[in-house]
């Protein structure tokens, strides 16, 4: 099996399945110097990990994460880091009636296609239980890039089903167990998830995820652009099924006078844009808006077929998400601070040496909003 690395300077490779003894991963690429323990990681798996609400699946997960490698006396050395994070509260019996049958909406009919077999429990390999690697792997990642490169990174659910956020409350995301940034439409998810539940069904969700403090210059203008690349690490989260930057597909009503995002001596006219133009983010902060479809393992029964061919009604029992959009929020910033550290080590290896004497009219920008 291919394709289990993201990356090309700071590169991440994860290993594990959802059932299995332990999930884990190897992280090549970290600077050495920085300070780091296990606590540094286990924030952002605490805001991923199961069991936390009644709004998310029941199965209990500490994903008490270890560091095995890369880190001495708490400090990076630059060698691989390798982090593993033992699963201890599996249910593979759930899982046994749909051995020979395929879940409609998920990855068992084309796993069993590609591969020949398949871990049926918990669908193994395709499972998101392997995001809490991605989470680890990305707090790394943001911690390098807000000290010593002042980006910040963060994520919150703009939309659950039909309920949006209207307003963009930063202190609210965290203090809620939807990550949502407008205290006044909680009563109504609270409401809303209720129904859900009891109808046995599930919803999709919208999460957006910003980088601020930006640099001029990550990326490059063909293949490897900037948004090119995050949106590769976006769609490759269980479930996303479609990724925008900046305003996304609203720009096809936009008229290009209004939608260009004029220069100024003192910043842009607008953030249309997304804070990347050719592929090069421009300093202005990184906008970022994916969508993730319902969940399939829903109790509802619906129609597939087994590995014979056979028509068969499915019902998908153990424990799921209602809405697989709230536990996305830390996987999402986690792929776009693994991203963007990769790209910053790639422009540091080969532009460092790049001055021009044309100001960052995005940095000023952000140094006249904090006077």
């Amino acid at each position: 099996m291919a394709g289990n690395s993201i990356g090309q300077l700071f590169k991440v490779t994860t290993f594990g399945e959802s059932h299995g003894p332990a999930i884990g991963g190897i992280i090549d690429g970290c600077p050495p110097g920085m300070a780091l323990t296990s606590a540094d990681l286990q924030q952002d798996l605490d805001r991923r990990k199961p069991g936390t609400s009644r709004y998310t699946t029941a199965r209990r997960e500490e994903d008490e994460v270890r560091i095995l490698s890369g880190v001495f006396n708490d400090i990076t050395t630059g060698a691989s880091i390798g982090l593993v994070i033992e699963n201890t509260d599996q249910r593979s019996q759930d899982y046994s009636a749909i051995q020979s049958q395929f879940r409609p909406g998920h990855a068992d009919y084309t796993y069993w296609h590609k591969f020949g077999l398949r871990d049926y429990r918990g669908g193994g390999r395709s499972s998101a239980r392997e995001t809490a690697v991605r989470v680890a792997a990305g707090a790394i990642a943001k911690k390098y890039l807000k000290e010593h490169c002042g980006i910040e990174i963060r994520g919150y659910l703009a939309q659950l089903g039909p309920i949006k956020a209207e307003q963009l409350q930063w202190e609210q995301v965290e203090t809620n167990p939807f990550f949502f940034p407008d205290p006044t439409k909680l009563e109504a998810l609270d409401e809303y998830m209720r129904q859900l539940k009891k109808a046995g069904d599930s919803v999709g969700a919208r999460v957006n995820v910003v980088a601020t403090g930006m640099p001029v210059g990550l990326g490059e203008p063909v293949f490897d652009r900037l948004d090119a690349d995050v949106a590769h690490a976006m769609m490759s989260i269980n479930a996303v099924k479609a990724v925008e930057i900046g305003d996304g597909f609203a720009v096809v009503e936009q008229l290009g006078s209004t939608g260009r995002d004029e220069l100024t001596p003192t910043g842009f006219s607008a953030n249309h844009a997304g804070g990347t133009l050719g592929g090069i983010s421009s300093g202005q902060d990184l906008l970022v808006s994916m969508a993730l479809k319902p969940t399939s393992s829903i109790s509802i029964p619906g129609k597939s077929i087994n590995t014979a061919g056979e028509v068969v009604d499915i019902v998908t029992k153990g424990r799921h998400d209602p809405c697989v959009g709230i536990r996305a929020v830390p996987v999402a910033e986690a792929m776009l601070a693994i991203v963007l550290l990769d790209h910053l080590l790639r422009h540091r290896a080969q532009n460092a040496h790049v001055q021009v004497s044309t100001p960052d009219i995005a940095a000023i920008a952000r140094q006249q909003l904090q006077r």
